[in-house]
């Protein structure tokens, strides 16, 4: 893997098709081609039961404050104390992780998350837990975050280099899915068997497998990338670097408004599950799961693609939001339940494609500070539209909650589409083809010799 000079060199690519190195297939073998390589498959293996046992925690720690509280809004008081690390200090994790090596930095963060798991397990166990601890707790797990994620997500470069990166941050997204489909059936088997200590205690020792897997790693087999020196202004160098990119400023632009809302899928499944149906937990459990399921196709037919480009990312977003609106007026249970699949599928690909398309464009030097931009803005999307999206919802409905939620995804992406084209050099060519109207974004050279001399 080449390692880019500083993040004022880096050339701007044509931002409608993702660059590649010039080595980096168009199209993957196969859909687990990454696992081929031993480091990350070691990382693979080791995310596989780290992300078992976060879900478990997910779930089990949302059910101990609401056990000990009694309250929805204790809950939210936690997630948000989460994430909020994310949203004051992600920038700056950014510029540690570029600093760093990545995989020390991992083992450290990776411990901390262990040790807090198993300090909350220990509470819990021996019954002295109060909300606070949670509190704590939730809130030193986001502290971590704020270097671990920008760290792994940039990590998985130097483990596969640009050749399998798609087909890699693709099986990430299925692990984590996969996971999520496990995870919390096997915390709800533990609290109501043995209690929610035990989940705590399970997730702290999962973190064991991730660890093994980095220090089994041969550092020599990784792709090296430049580290960003110690300086002043990197920050500043990091978003300016961003802003001048049009290729990775609009893609985040979009996803920050997918993820504030049109990504608040509790507020809208709780809602549909309640109110519209009347089914309960059962409705609102089955919701989850089946977008689970199209969320681990996606993540997989995304595996088996070579290239990512932005084209995709629209077009899915448009899809998303049009299904989400189509959603909002099913007219039964069902038929709701039934478009989760597609839903979540879409949801994956905006996901993957926009991660990826990200990464492979971005010069090393910077990518950790790229990185935590795009998850400040996804992650902390959600928290920060979930009170405007449930103001919308309680007001008028969780059918015109959806509903509005789809058409803000649809025309961020048509506007961003249409920036994307016009900075590219492309317009929007309508025409016909063997007798069908055929509409598509051409290069302007082309479309003027479409026209006819008068």
């Amino acid at each position: 893997m080449s390692t880019g000079s500083g993040a004022a060199s880096a050339p701007a690519p044509n931002p409608h098709d993702t660059p590649t190195a010039p080595d980096t297939p168009r199209r993957t073998s196969s859909m687990f081609s990454s696992l081929r390589v031993r480091n990350y498959r070691l990382f693979f293996l080791g995310q596989v039961v780290s992300n078992i046992g976060t879900w478990m925690q997910r779930i089990a720690q949302d059910w101990l404050v609401l056990s000990l509280t009694g309250s929805a809004a204790a809950v939210g008081i936690t997630t948000a104390l989460q994430f909020l690390p994310m949203l004051l200090f992600g920038l700056y994790g950014g510029v540690l992780v570029d600093r760093l090596r990545k995989r020390p930095t991992l083992l450290v963060t990776q411990t901390a998350m262990a040790l807090t798991s198993l300090a909350l397990a220990a509470l819990t166990l021996t019954d002295r837990v109060e909300v606070w601890h949670i509190y704590v707790a939730a809130f030193a797990l986001g502290l971590a975050t704020v270097v671990d994620n920008p760290a792994r997500q940039s990590f998985v470069s130097e483990l596969v280099g640009p050749g399998h990166l798609q087909n890699a941050v693709s099986l990430n997204s299925a692990n984590f899915q996969s996971a999520r489909l496990v995870g919390p059936a096997v915390a709800g088997l533990l609290i109501t068997g043995v209690g929610t200590g035990w989940a705590f205690l399970l997730n702290g020792l999962s973190f064991v497998a991730p660890l093994t897997g980095l220090l089994m790693m041969r550092a020599r087999e990784l792709h090296t990338v430049e580290r960003a020196p110690r300086g002043k202004g990197q920050l500043r160098e990091g978003l300016r670097y961003v802003a001048g990119r049009p290729d990775l400023l609009w893609p985040i632009v979009l996803i920050g408004f997918i993820g504030t809302f049109a990504f608040n899928f509790p507020v809208y499944l709780s809602a549909f599950a309640d109110d519209v149906f009347h089914g309960g937990a059962g409705a609102y459990s089955m919701f989850n799961t089946l977008m689970a399921v199209g969320s681990l196709i996606g993540a997989l037919l995304a595996a088996r693609r070579g290239t990512a480009r932005l084209r995709l990312l629209v077009l899915a977003a448009l899809a998303f939001g049009a299904l989400e609106i189509v959603a909002a007026g099913a007219p039964t249970l069902w038929m709701f339940a039934l478009l989760m699949v597609p839903i979540g599928l879409f949801a994956m690909t905006v996901n993957v494609t926009t991660n990826t398309s990200i990464q492979m464009s971005t010069d090393p030097a910077v990518r950790g500070r790229v990185m935590a931009l795009y998850m400040m803005v996804f992650l902390g999307g959600a928290p920060v539209g979930a009170p405007i999206v449930g103001w919308v919802t309680d007001t008028y409905g969780a059918r015109v909650g959806l509903a509005v939620g789809g058409a803000i995804a649809m025309a961020a992406a048509a506007v961003i589409g249409l920036i994307l084209a016009r900075v590219g050099g492309l317009r929007l060519s309508v025409g016909w083809r063997n007798g069908h109207p055929q509409v598509r974004f051409v290069p302007r050279e082309r479309q003027k010799a479409l026209v006819p001399a008068v």
